[in-house]
């Protein structure tokens, strides 16, 4: 690894993380993963995995999108159920979501900024 340049696996890069892979919150001798412009999280979620509590006055925009599985987002603004690959929902600054895998799912987010 240089500072410039990574290669790795998003399972086992972000096993510390919950998942994450690149944002602010990645120890600077990651080089090129940490960094305050994006977060991006790999998640596999089993049958039944929820967040139950709403996010709150996020300031970030988000893409979810679906790898793998069925997965629901709820959002302020509307509900999303994703069931076959690449689909995705996307929302700004002060929407808030909270989500459930209704089978086995692998999930991508991305974020921006990334910030605490």
């Amino acid at each position: 690894m240089t500072e410039g340049w990574h290669t790795g696996n998003a399972v086992e890069d972000g096993a510390d993380t919950r998942g994450w892979i690149v944002g602010h919150f990645i120890d600077s001798s990651k080089g090129v993963r940490s960094t305050k412009d994006v977060e991006v999280k790999w998640a596999t979620h089993p049958k039944g995995d929820e967040r139950p509590e709403w996010t709150a006055d996020d300031q970030r925009t988000t893409l979810v999108m679906l790898i793998s599985g069925r997965f629901r987002v709820e959002s302020t603004e509307g509900v999303a159920t994703f069931a076959k690959q690449g689909d995705y929902a996307m929302w700004g600054p002060g929407v808030d979501h909270s989500w459930e895998a209704l089978e086995e799912s692998v999930v991508l987010t991305v974020r921006w900024p990334s910030v605490a």
